[in-house]
């Protein structure tokens, strides 16, 4: 019961995240239905093996949180700032980056969630950074992916500083920050996408992208034909402020298949066992397949959707993202 009413707190606190203007302080509205240990509880019954993955520094990282990427001086809510954690290898040198995007729907999760990704990748010799960006109670689509491309922007601006090597940035996400990192890897030079946050002068390109359980086609009735019930939106609908019947071109541009061509990345795709969070992937594949663009999947047998979240999932699924960067990337770090 102590440790119900902990979490219940933490809850509570983070749903009351104020933003500031001047003297006006307004709440910024959170869905805090996405955590780890809510989705613990979810499929414990059914891997009763599982445990949740914990936050660890390696010897040879360093880190610092809280780092502001952009400023928003007007919206909804008043001023408001966007953070990111970043990992670096203690040792000199230049690095590759790799930016790690939460799930939840497009409405729910927080970046923390990424933290213990980035900071065992950062120590195979990487730069990570897990991304805070708008979820939809507080902007909708296409929000989220103007606040993720001004991170890339950001680290990129700031590579010297950072040690990054700004030729060789990736991005990752899981569930719902898999379709955003594939839609931003496949539209790095799509204006409608790019915002203006910040280092507009910068390119938000990246040179590789990995995919867990994020869909790539809005237009697959796993996702398009969910909204049967008005009283009960779906993730999509409640991200586009309208259902694929109300406003299908949003669903459809939102759609990282309507993107790949030959100026798309190297892709890796790593898969639960669930076909509906695969949405799309396998005609991606075929389109990059004709271009000659490098793609990589790896199904990860009899695993719940967020799979990444735990041991004993987390260490393969960290090694197969490794693999994949070292080879995009030449293992010249």
């Amino acid at each position: 019961m102590k440790q119900i009413t902990v979490i219940l707190a933490i809850i509570w606190l983070n749903s009351t995240e104020l933003s500031a203007q001047g003297n006006e302080r307004q709440a910024i509205p959170r869905d805090t239905t996405f955590t780890s240990y809510l989705a613990w509880v979810k499929i414990k019954k059914d891997y009763p093996q599982t445990r949740i993955v914990k936050p660890y520094l390696p010897k040879n990282v360093k880190a610092k949180y809280n780092i502001v990427y952009a400023s928003l001086p007007n919206t909804t809510y008043g001023k408001r700032d966007l953070h990111l954690d970043l990992f670096q290898p203690k040792t000199k040198g230049r690095y590759p980056a790799l930016l790690l995007i939460h799930g939840g729907g497009w409405r729910s999760g927080n970046r923390t969630m990424q933290i213990p990704m980035a900071q065992q990748i950062a120590a195979k010799g990487y730069v990570t950074a897990a991304v805070e960006y708008r979820l939809s109670p507080e902007a909708l689509y296409p929000a989220a992916i103007f606040d993720i491309k001004a991170a890339i922007r950001y680290l990129r601006a700031n590579a010297k500083k950072f040690n990054i090597d700004p030729d060789r940035i990736a991005i990752s996400g899981s569930s719902a920050g898999g379709q955003l990192a594939a839609l931003i890897g496949m539209t790095g030079e799509v204006e409608r996408f790019e915002g203006n946050e910040g280092y507009n002068h910068v390119s938000a390109k990246v040179q590789a992208v990995i995919d867990m359980d994020g869909i790539l086609d809005f237009t697959d009735p796993a996702e398009s034909g969910k909204d049967i019930d008005p009283a009960k939106p779906s993730a999509g609908a409640s991200w586009f402020g309208a259902t694929f019947r109300g406003a299908p071109e949003k669903w459809i541009e939102a759609s990282p298949i309507q993107y790949a061509d030959k100026n798309s990345p190297p892709i890796l795709f790593i898969n639960s066992s669930l076909p509906r969070f695969h949405a799309g992937r396998d005609s991606v594949i075929s389109i990059l397949n004709s271009h000659h663009i490098y793609t990589e999947v790896h199904t990860i047998a009899d695993t719940p959707h967020p799979f990444w979240l735990f041991h004993p999932w987390f260490e393969p699924t960290v090694g197969y993202m490794v693999a994949f960067l070292d080879k995009i990337f030449s293992n010249a770090k």
